[in-house]
């Protein structure tokens, strides 16, 4: 590529579970790659990312207009860690009449470079009518999935193709991607469930059928079913570019008074512990549990005997920002007694995850499977307790499951049935010296062999997401070099 500083637009979905990797990816590609980088969003999430931008990054983060109560939502409204479940969709909705504002963002841009364009625009998946803007420049549109090939491939087939709606059994096969097994309705969010095939799922689609490349946050040799599945549906090159993670040190808690102090206690804590015995509980920034899941929770973390650092949150019916009332969903003097006996830590809201993920005493993570808390435990060869509760992370699940073999999954969704005994099995299944545990173990330090291995970027040697990186930015030189050469 050329060694010219180039510009890269990025337009991320609002929620920090796409914010969060797109600004990761905006890092490296200025740190890395030298591009310059334009970031927009609404204004709120702008506020919102502008403490996350290491010191001294250059990266211009540029608003744009969005008044939420103007499309149904509650004033103020700007990312889905705002609203409850219910809502994000009308969010997706809403979204859509970005498309101006954007448009004029691109076009201001070009004028201010007298002229000169971006080398690319790289959207979220939801924005996928980039593209038109893009193409009217005559520059290379690709849309950035924060996720694995795998599972957006699921959550794609089961929206297009409703393989459930003429279906009275409670597993199906998807035709069109037949690697994933049987899907079972209880590995399906809310809002797959109640598809009925014209909804904002399929425009959603129909708007990416004019990309010219996607980038999946994914390693090709752990992601290879996924990838070759969107490549035959799209014929489009896709390129796994993974894991693509914030740098330690950033963050929209970097700085902060009190993480930094969270941090503190959670690294004391850790070093008194022995290598390879404490358990990581956390269900990410927008989920949690409901007040019965809590409680057996509670109730197999005592009982298991394990050393525990657990990230709190209010149960579901509660603001899951406020604070958490432990009478409603704990048991009576639990706080206390595990702080008494140093077993068990309980963080309220937040944690620094890659902190402890990377400590040598952490043993193994009970998660949600978001995609991003996967790559984290992975890069440290951590191994998963899996408890997916919405979107794509049940189809994580799988895949780390049924294919990687670094999971077990204990519970599945806020509204399932779970004992605490059979939380603690799962627990000693992956933390005792059992033959599963052994295998598990072993496998995720391959996992992270493999991670280690893609993102290498050596004179003597270059890994797979290096090179996946170079083929993208080839691409997308190319076809403005072609545009410029055009009558």
């Amino acid at each position: 590529m050329d060694q010219r500083k180039e510009n890269i637009v990025m337009f991320p979905f609002m929620a920090q579970g796409h914010i969060i990797p797109f600004l990761a990816l905006a890092i490296e590609l200025e740190q890395k790659r030298g591009c310059t980088i334009t970031f927009a969003s609404t204004p709120l999430n702008i506020k919102r990312i502008q403490p996350s931008l290491p010191p001294n990054s250059s990266i211009q983060l540029l608003e744009i207009p969005f008044r939420s109560s103007d499309h149904g939502l509650p004033p103020d409204c700007e990312n889905t860690h705002d609203l409850p479940y219910h809502l994000i969709l009308k969010l997706v909705e809403a979204s859509r009449s970005l498309k101006p504002s954007f448009h004029k963002l691109v076009n201001d841009l070009v004028r201010k470079q007298h002229g000169q364009l971006p080398l690319c625009i790289i959207s979220d998946s939801f924005f996928g009518w980039c593209a038109d803007i893009a193409h009217e420049l005559g520059v290379f549109h690709a849309i950035f999935f924060p996720f694995c090939a795998f599972s957006t491939a699921c959550y794609y087939s089961i929206g297009m193709s409703l393989p459930h709606r003429n279906n009275d059994s409670k597993e199906f096969v998807l035709t069109d991607f037949p690697q994933a097994s049987r899907i079972h309705v209880t590995q399906m969010s809310e809002n797959l469930q109640g598809a009925h095939g014209t909804e904002t799922l399929r425009k959603v689609v129909q708007d990416c059928l004019s990309i010219d490349g996607a980038l999946f946050n994914s390693m090709g040799e752990l992601d290879e079913a996924g990838l070759t599945f969107f490549q035959k549906t799209f014929g489009k090159p896709f390129w796994p570019i993974g894991p693509i993670l914030l740098p330690p040190g950033t963050g929209s808690r970097a700085g902060n008074e009190a993480a930094i102090k969270a941090a503190e206690v959670c690294r004391n804590w850790l070093d008194t512990k022995p290598p390879n015995s404490v358990l990581y509980v956390s269900f990410g920034s927008q989920n949690t549990v409901s007040a019965s899941q809590m409680m057996h929770l509670a109730f197999a973390l005592e009982a298991s005997g394990k050393n525990f650092i657990w990230v709190v949150r209010p149960p579901t019916g509660f603001d899951i920002n406020s604070e958490l009332k432990g009478k409603e969903c704990l048991p009576e003097g639990f706080e206390d007694r595990n702080k008494a006996s140093g077993r068990g830590l309980l963080v309220h809201h937040w944690a620094p995850q890659m902190e402890i993920l990377s400590h040598k005493s952490t043993s193994a993570f009970l998660s949600h499977c978001g995609w991003n808390s996967v790559l984290e435990g992975l890069s440290y060869g951590v191994p998963l307790i899996g408890w997916p509760m919405a979107s794509e992370q049940f189809y994580n699940v799988k895949l780390l499951e049924e294919e990687i073999g670094v999971c077990v999954e204990v519970a599945r969704g806020r509204v399932s049935e779970v004992k605490s005994e059979d939380i603690v099995a799962k627990i000693d299944l992956v933390m005792n010296d059992t033959e599963k545990g052994k295998e598990m173990r072993k496998r995720a330090c391959e996992v992270r062999n493999i991670i280690n291995n893609s993102i290498a970027d050596k004179e003597e040697f270059k890994g797979a997401s290096v090179k996946a990186m170079d083929d993208f930015l080839n691409a997308a030189m190319l076809m403005r070099e072609d545009a410029k050469r055009a009558p």
